[in-house]
């Protein structure tokens, strides 16, 4: 069985572990939309899996959503410029963290702590919005089937070019 095409070129995944502000949502089975902020993401170095990051303690709706239904939506946004990038799959499924995932989020929480406070945002405030208990994270990973260029204007909506 031959895998699936990636849907992500080399940019587009060193985009969605910069800076972003990551949302994920799913739905239940009588499609009643759940959604919250993901801390940060792994894309898979063959950019055919991205892993996303929860707070189980803040996503008990939405992991309940993802085992039963494993439909995902992630929407991965820039604040500064609102560059958007939305990946869509149908085969989340919770996985064990790797060795250096911790560090990955801390490395991109503080990109994007520096993003907002580059607009701002005092930075305690950021820092205690986007504040997580290692213990409390779970992963979910999924294959992009989808994805399309969400950034506000002419191209929005449109399935992303590689």
């Amino acid at each position: 069985m031959d895998a699936a095409p990636t849907v992500l070129d080399g940019a587009h995944a060193a985009f969605i572990q910069g800076g972003v502000s990551v949302i994920v949502a799913s739905r239940d089975a009588h499609n009643t939309p759940t959604l919250v902020r993901a801390l940060a993401c792994r894309v898979s170095p063959d950019r055919r899996r991205v892993t996303v990051f929860l707070s189980a303690s803040q996503a008990a709706a939405l992991v309940a959503a993802l085992r039963a239904i494993g439909a995902i939506a992630v929407v991965f946004s820039q604040p500064s410029t609102h560059r958007t990038i939305q990946l869509k799959g149908r085969d989340a499924a919770f996985t064990p963290l790797a060795p250096d995932d911790r560090e990955r989020m801390t490395e991109q929480i503080a990109l994007l702590v520096a993003e907002l406070t580059a607009l701002g945002h005092p930075e305690g405030m950021v820092r205690a919005f986007l504040d997580f208990a290692p213990d409390d994270v779970v992963a979910v990973a999924f294959t992009p089937a989808e994805a399309y260029a969400q950034t506000p204007g002419p191209g929005a909506g449109e399935r992303l070019r590689r």
